[in-house]
């Protein structure tokens, strides 16, 4: 019986190594997000700085309410409104596709592994909703932002990562990872079931038809962008005008891709679809509605508000101290009653800095936050402003429990990429694997043969060509 290698062990553990496979999609993956969080984070800072200059603050507010759209469609929406119904389409469609490839071929699939990641997601995001709903029941506050302090922005915490200069081992940043799958999982849930008012069941209708057919497309293995995109569009316009947050048409489309690979296929349709929009999505979708979104009066009277009002304190405390309690009591509850041990490269501190990193709730409290309080445009703009200022304290926090480990984690993070024998693959994956050495000489081997052989067939067929008639 071959001898059980280090990732079948580790994996057996909570954040331990990842399987190969699984360590490149997820750099890949925090590559791109990194990417869009740092420009997210620009047009966070351009939106603040164009709303809080005198004399280009107005202007700021004619683009963003600027409407444009055919009103015949029931589309002739605000600039801000595209943003955040339209562009953020493709932010969820992108994390649709994040979620099907968990359940189906990444960690989520397997119950034992995903239990930790999830029971953590999950006290993550009922945590702050606690902490919002006591504060605003003590301060006789609306109880209608309970989910703002919710959500975790996973681009602008690899953002904040990359800004410090901070490394994380790859266990750590796919546990973030996971966490920030299974929020968007349930964010959509919420919006789709509380922020739903009214349905127009004939467009509703047309939605599901065209989902349908979009799915079956997808069976029949139809491909070109000229079929789906339209398709798209007319679905997406379908549920908007249904009353349901049109956002949920990308998840929805999202969950149809198929994520696992068959024989001969290097990567799934839905891998190569995700690695085609993500960038559109990181790059472009999520910072627009930024800054559209983002650029809320900070006067000395607005920032006195996020802290004396129930509303918005319920939000800062959410994000820094529900968020942070939740993940890691969640995630030291779940591991203590089913046994799962740490990895011993790590300790506890860690998975508190990660739990704090998670409470920068950017992007999709913003949403919730205009959702919430879509009838009340003072106390939308005082809410997204405790979004910031929630996210910004939850930022130094966890930037300074990280900061104190960041050696150790630069330690672990060189270990894991050290390549020696250049064979593309970690020194880490090969240590203490005498099957996967065996494997891989034999490999070596085969290919060293087949070069031979194609060595000597090219000699013989020189000699022929040069030997006399």
């Amino acid at each position: 019986m071959a001898t059980p290698d280090r990732t079948d062990r580790q994996s057996r553990k909570f954040l331990g190594l990842l399987s190969l496979p699984e360590r490149r999609f997820v750099a890949d993956a925090l590559r791109a997000e990194t990417v869009g969080g740092v420009l997210l984070l620009v047009a966070a800072v351009t939106a603040l700085i164009w709303a809080n200059t005198p004399g280009l603050a107005e202007s700021y507010k004619t683009v963003k309410n600027f409407h444009i759209g055919p009103a015949a469609l029931g589309l002739d929406l605000s600039i801000q409104h595209w943003a955040a119904d339209g562009l953020l389409a493709i932010f969820f469609f992108v994390a649709g596709i994040e979620l099907k490839r968990e359940l189906v071929a990444g960690d989520l699939r397997d119950p034992k592994a995903a239990a930790l990641p999830v029971i953590a997601a999950l006290c993550g995001m009922a945590a702050p909703a606690l902490v919002y709903a006591l504060v605003n029941t003590l301060g006789n506050g609306s109880m209608d932002g309970w989910a703002v302090p919710t959500a975790t922005d996973i681009a602008f915490a690899l953002a904040v990562l990359a800004v410090i200069g901070t490394s994380l081992p790859s266990a750590l940043r796919a546990f973030l990872l996971t966490l920030a799958v299974v929020d968007d999982l349930f964010a959509i849930i919420i919006i789709a079931v509380f922020f739903t008012e009214r349905i127009d069941f004939l467009a509703l209708g047309g939605a599901f038809v065209g989902l349908v057919l979009f799915w079956f497309l997808l069976r029949r293995g139809v491909r070109g962008w000229y079929v789906y995109v339209p398709l798209a569009l007319v679905i997406w316009g379908l549920m908007y005008n249904s009353g349901v947050h049109a956002t949920i048409a990308g998840v929805a489309m999202g969950l149809m891709l198929r994520c696992h690979t068959r024989e001969g296929e290097q990567h799934s349709p839905g891998e190569h679809i995700e690695h085609l929009v993500r960038p559109i999505s990181a790059g472009l979708a999520v910072p627009l509605f930024a800054l559209f979104s983002a650029g809320v009066p900070l006067s000395d009277e607005a920032i006195a508000a996020v802290f004396t009002r129930p509303e918005t304190l319920g939000v800062v405390l959410g994000l820094v101290v529900g968020k942070a309690v939740g993940i890691f009591g969640g995630t030291w509850l779940a591991a203590r009653f089913t046994k799962a041990e740490l990895n011993e490269d790590l300790a506890w501190p860690d998975v508190l800095a990660v739990a704090s990193l998670a409470g920068i709730g950017f992007t999709v409290s913003l949403l919730i936050g205009e959702l919430a309080f879509a009838d009340d445009p003072v106390l939308t703009d005082e809410i997204k402003a405790a979004v910031l200022i929630g996210s910004l304290i939850a930022a130094v926090i966890a930037c300074v429990l990280l900061k104190l480990r960041n050696r150790r984690y630069r330690a672990l993070t060189e270990a894991e990429e050290r390549d020696e024998d250049q064979d593309g693959i970690p020194d880490i994956y090969e240590e203490h694997n005498p099957a996967y050495h065996l494997r891989m000489a034999r490999i070596y081997e085969e290919r060293a043969a087949e070069h031979r052989r194609k060595a000597e067939a090219a000699a013989g067929a020189s000699n022929g060509a040069d030997r006399p008639a």
